[in-house]
């Protein structure tokens, strides 16, 4: 699909056909809502586990802020870089400056805007640790992961969960004002959760990335090379996801939890293994992988209330 063409005609007005009317919703849509309100909870996470079950409700609102608005910021650049290969997947094409109807260089300040706004909240209202991380956070998404590494590597998802592993340890820091062994247990978390959950994406839309020149894993690898990778990924989740329970922070419901959990993903990665049908088998694998991390973060939370 080629991407739409601003044509002039001799009175100086658009031509061939009308471009659609930007709206409110393209500006919403350009920050990726669904990516933000995932790295909010996990921004919740972090500083609920940091405060032990307590909250400063006014720095939990400014940490918050302060992370979705880098967030936001992050994903309007990235919708500025991929402008060139976003018409050429069906998942992407009609993103608004894709389609056209937002031009790049509005995306790129008003990402670049909003990204000095949130990491200039968070220095002054939280503090400069947490600044830095957001900083890091950005820096990784868009620079090493979408105009590096997207391009060049079948390594892009796993060398991109950097930058998603990153929110936790800004709530953590927001509270603790520093890093301790906690903090990297949860980026730990987050990092190893991100691989299945993207490759299993890509299984389901390998001609996509095979047609915008992606070299995601299936593309490069094909599909039985990364249900292997995938499972890996999901067999080293349960491990890391136990290291919480050693550091004090949770209790045993949070340890049952996570075996019962992480066992079942292992479950499901495996009943499928012999399955001919891979889209299938990275469907289940991709809803259950929001299901799991969903349900871990909120069981993060509930755990310090019951056992504190």
């Amino acid at each position: 699909m080629e991407r739409p063409m601003i044509q002039q005609t001799s009175s100086g007005l658009l031509a061939d056909t009308e471009m659609a009317k930007v709206t409110w919703r393209d500006y919403w849509e350009l920050t990726k809502p669904g990516i933000n309100a995932s790295n909010l909870m996990a921004v919740f996470a972090g500083f609920w586990l940091a405060g032990y079950g307590s909250l400063n409700f006014g720095l939990l609102l400014a940490t918050l802020l302060g992370a979705a608005l880098v967030t936001a910021g992050s994903c309007a650049i990235n919708n500025y870089i991929d402008r060139d290969i976003d018409p050429l997947m069906a998942r992407t094409r009609n993103r608004a400056v894709a389609a056209g109807r937002i031009q790049p260089q509005s995306a790129l300040w008003i990402g670049i805007l909003l990204t000095l706004a949130g990491v200039a909240l968070l220095g002054s209202l939280v503090n400069p640790l947490s600044a830095i991380l957001a900083a890091i956070g950005f820096l990784a998404y868009v620079f090493i992961y979408s105009i590096w590494t997207k391009r060049t590597t079948i390594w892009n998802t796993v060398i991109g969960s950097i930058a998603g592993a990153v929110p936790p340890m800004i709530g953590w820091a927001a509270v603790q004002g520093t890093l301790d062994l906690t903090a990297w247990v949860l980026f730990l978390f987050m990092f190893i959760w991100q691989p299945p959950h993207f490759y299993a994406l890509a299984l389901m839309k390998t001609e996509d990335y095979r047609g915008a020149g992606i070299p995601m894993w299936p593309v490069v690898k094909g599909p039985a090379d990364t249900r292997r990778q995938t499972v890996l990924f999901v067999i080293l989740m349960l491990p890391a996801s136990l290291l919480l329970f050693g550091t004090g922070v949770v209790s045993w419901l949070y340890l049952g939890v996570a075996i019962l959990l992480g066992g079942a993903w292992i479950y499901q990665a495996m009943i499928g293994w012999s399955s001919l049908d891979d889209e299938d088998w990275a469907r289940k694998m991709f809803f259950f992988s929001i299901l799991y991390l969903t349900v871990m973060q909120v069981v993060m939370v509930i755990d310090p209330i019951l056992f504190r």
